[in-house]
C-alpha cells in the first residue's frame, strides 16, 4: 500500500507540473505572436519591464522544451524576469500586456492595467507551480515522510 501511495504522490506532482506548464504556455499564447506583427509589443514589453528575459529570442528554447512537457526552464526564466522588475517596471509592463490582451480578447470593461497585472500575477504564480511540482517529486524520502506524517494523524 505504501508503494501505491508513493506512486500516487509522484503522479500527482507530475500531473500538477504538466498542467501548470500547459497553463504557462496558454498565458504566453494569449500575447501577440513573436512575428513581425507582434514586434512592437515585444519591444514595448522589453522597454517597460527592463527585462531581456521575456524576449522571444531568450525564451524560445524554453517554450519549445515546455511544449515537450519540461516547463522548469521556462518557469525559472519567467520568475527571474519578474524578480528583476522594479514596482514601476511591473506597472509599466502590466500596462503593455493589458493593452495587448484588451485588444485581442475584447475586454473593454476592464482597465488595461488591471488586465495586465492579473496576467502577470497569474504568470508568476503558474511559474511557481511548475517549479514547486518539480521539486516535490524529487526526493522519495521526503515524500515518504510527508505521507507517514499525514497517515499518522
Amino acid at each position: 500500500m505504501e508503494r501505491v501511495a508513493d506512486i500516487a504522490v509522484v503522479a500527482s506532482a507530475h500531473s500538477d507540473g504538466y498542467a501548470a506548464t500547459a497553463h504557462l504556455l496558454g498565458l504566453l499564447a494569449a500575447l501577440p505572436a513573436p512575428t513581425e506583427t507582434g514586434e512592437s509589443f515585444w519591444s514595448d514589453l522589453w522597454r517597460s519591464s527592463g527585462s531581456l528575459y521575456l524576449l522571444p529570442a531568450n525564451i524560445k528554447r524554453f517554450v519549445l522544451s515546455s511544449l515537450a512537457g519540461e516547463g522548469t526552464g521556462l518557469a525559472g526564466q519567467i520568475l527571474s524576469a519578474v524578480d528583476e522588475m522594479t514596482p514601476p517596471q511591473r506597472v509599466a509592463a502590466g500596462e503593455v500586456i493589458g493593452q495587448a490582451l484588451a485588444e485581442s480578447d475584447h475586454l473593454p470593461d476592464l482597465k488595461t492595467q488591471v488586465i495586465g497585472e492579473l496576467w502577470l500575477r497569474d504568470l508568476e504564480l503558474t511559474a511557481w507551480r511548475v517549479l514547486h511540482a518539480d521539486h516535490k517529486s524529487a526526493d522519495p524520502a521526503e515524500r515518504k515522510a510527508f505521507f507517514e506524517a499525514w497517515t499518522s494523524v
